[in-house]
């Protein structure tokens, strides 16, 4: 993508209702106004909030608002210029129950109040192979603390990816810590119990992945 096409899109971005992009200092000064006003103050109804970490084009965010009328949905990324498609969208199909935020995912617990979430979707993370990226992990042991603040007391977390290493990681940890595995699937698509949240929602980078042949995985689990 050119910067002028960049620039452009993060001017849109700016403008659209459905988009936030706190500063940092904001957030980590714990001033952010938003922080527990997510359904009084930019939903403005009282229904579940779902967010997906690390959102990208914002396909999948979009794509459940659509299914799911009656739940929030809140995609997540630094990347602006990326969900920038997914923001116009639901704009332009006048969605109502799904927003954007441009941050950094690490931030997620200041964003949110303690049980202010129902559910976590982590769709296509960089699976961060070197050893000193795994601080940078979505299911290192770290960010799964982050996660039990803001989620609801059985509140769910769904992981959908292409990596294998990912999946397995994932699955070693959570088996390690005790929590509670609802699911785990090695191939979504032979699998006659996928949710249709799994199977229904095809992102783009998803597409070339199934023509490569690789197999899409699936785990959704509750962090003890």
């Amino acid at each position: 993508m050119g910067s002028k096409n960049k620039l452009k899109r993060f001017r849109e971005n700016e403008k659209f209702e459905n988009v936030v992009q706190p500063s940092r200092e904001e957030i980590v000064e714990g001033a952010y106004p938003l922080k527990g006003n997510w359904n009084k103050d930019f939903f403005k109804n009282e229904n579940p909030i779902v967010l997906e970490l690390g959102c990208g084009k914002g396909e999948y965010s979009v794509a459940l608002a659509m299914q799911h009328p009656n739940k929030n949905f809140i995609g997540i990324d630094i990347k602006g210029a990326r969900f920038w498609r997914g923001a116009k969208t639901a704009l332009e199909e006048e969605l109502n129950n799904v927003g954007f935020i441009r941050t950094q995912i690490e931030l997620v617990d200041l964003l949110f109040e303690e049980g202010e979430v129902d559910e976590i979707w982590i769709t296509f993370p960089d699976p961060q192979i070197k050893y000193k990226r795994t601080k940078h992990r979505l299911t290192n042991t770290e960010f799964l603390k982050k996660y039990k603040r803001i989620l609801k007391s059985g509140g769910m977390v769904n992981l959908k990816t292409d990596s294998e290493f990912m999946h397995g990681y994932t699955l070693g940890l959570l088996h390690g810590e005790g929590h509670e595995i609802i699911q785990a699937n090695h191939d979504v698509y032979k699998n006659e119990y996928s949710p249709k949240e799994v199977t229904g929602i095809q992102t783009f980078y998803e597409k070339q992945y199934l023509e490569q042949g690789k197999p899409i995985t699936y785990i959704q689990f509750k962090i003890k």
